[in-house]
């Protein structure tokens, strides 16, 4: 059945086709874990259909949660995959993607020499794929020089954007908009939206769990192949309340105690936090922003919009230091 309350959304194909009244249901979708931003179409297909197919220009607009005026929700966007379903009227199920997708899909190789920070390299990178770039944030930390053989170019920017962090800087993410490419410091959204248990949540999860959690950290240094390495700092954290659940840092870049003692305490963590709530959809949310949940701030590490008037959404909720850790350390 055809969705009224989508009423406030538009679905545009090739940039000609406006498909609102066959749409049925859309659902975005937004993670840390991921680079590009996600939309699952659902629509009906009549005589009149234009068609569709993987590569056509797409995009997702609609009106924002207490706006009046629509604005682009996943702009500039690629078909990603059609799959049909006809039980009496044909139904068509459509992902797309933001052309961050590109990214994380294209592999490449770089030689990066030391002292450019991320946000330079993020240009580079843009430069040689035709990238149009918005707000590039500085990132202002200088980098180690870098070999990347062939790999995605996703993995490459992560590895720059946690080198960052691990030598004191702020966590960014890029992000694909209608201005073109942005690299944004995770947390610095202007909105900062309350969320609040019987006002805009239906629903709260909360889970805490030792699963991914580091008492101790065995820091390695250099050796030759026939012997083992030498121990440069065994760093302890909370052992004595949950055991010893050890990680191996083993970084070519570390040649003393105090520098090996320092990253290991970086690595530490106790029990792990999440936070998963369901309510009223507030449909500009993003992964990386910055929301106040029971007087915390914290940032979303996913979140799913279903689209509609009201929609809903889910979203996963992790303080800043779980975030760091769970996104942004380095894997040695």
């Amino acid at each position: 059945m055809i969705n009224p309350g989508l009423n406030k959304y538009e679905f545009v194909l090739d940039n000609k086709y406006f498909l609102r009244e066959l749409l049925e249901n859309v659902t975005m979708e937004d993670s840390l874990d991921e680079i590009a931003y996600r939309a699952t179409v659902k629509m009906i297909i009549t005589s009149d259909f234009p068609g569709i197919a993987p590569g056509q220009e797409a995009r997702v607009s609609g009106v924002p949660f207490g706006g009046s005026s629509m604005i682009y929700l996943l702009h500039p966007g690629v078909v990603w995959e059609c799959n049909s379903q006809t039980k009496g009227q044909k139904h068509l199920p459509v992902t797309i993607y933001d052309r961050m997708i590109y990214i994380a899909k294209s592999e490449d190789e770089y030689l990066f020499s030391a002292g450019q920070t991320a946000s330079q390299r993020l240009r580079q990178y843009a430069s040689d794929w035709g990238i149009p770039l918005g707000q590039i944030t500085d990132t202002g930390i200088p980098l180690a020089k870098a070999i990347y053989r062939a790999q995605p170019i996703w993995s490459m920017i992560m590895s720059d954007l946690k080198e960052t962090v691990t030598k004191g800087g702020k966590m960014y993410r890029p992000r694909m908009t209608p201005e073109g490419l942005e690299l944004l410091a995770l947390g610095s959204n202007e909105t900062v939206w309350v969320l609040e248990k019987e006002q805009n949540i239906e629903e709260i999860g909360q889970l805490r769990t030792l699963e991914g959690a580091v008492t101790q950290v065995k820091v390695l240094g250099n050796a030759p192949e026939d012997q083992r390495s030498p121990v440069l700092a065994l760093v302890k954290g909370e052992t004595d309340k949950y055991g010893t659940l050890q990680k191996v840092l083993s970084d070519s870049k570390l040649t003393d105690s105090g520098a090996a003692k320092s990253a290991g305490e970086d690595l530490l963590s106790g029990v792990q936090e999440t936070f998963t709530v369901t309510g009223i959809d507030i449909n500009a949310i993003r992964a990386g922003d910055k929301v106040q949940f029971n007087s915390m701030e914290l940032l979303v590490a996913s979140i799913k919009h279903e689209l509609g008037s009201p929609g809903h959404m889910t979203a996963v909720l992790a303080s800043e230091d779980y975030i760091r850790r769970r996104y942004y350390a380095r894997s040695f």
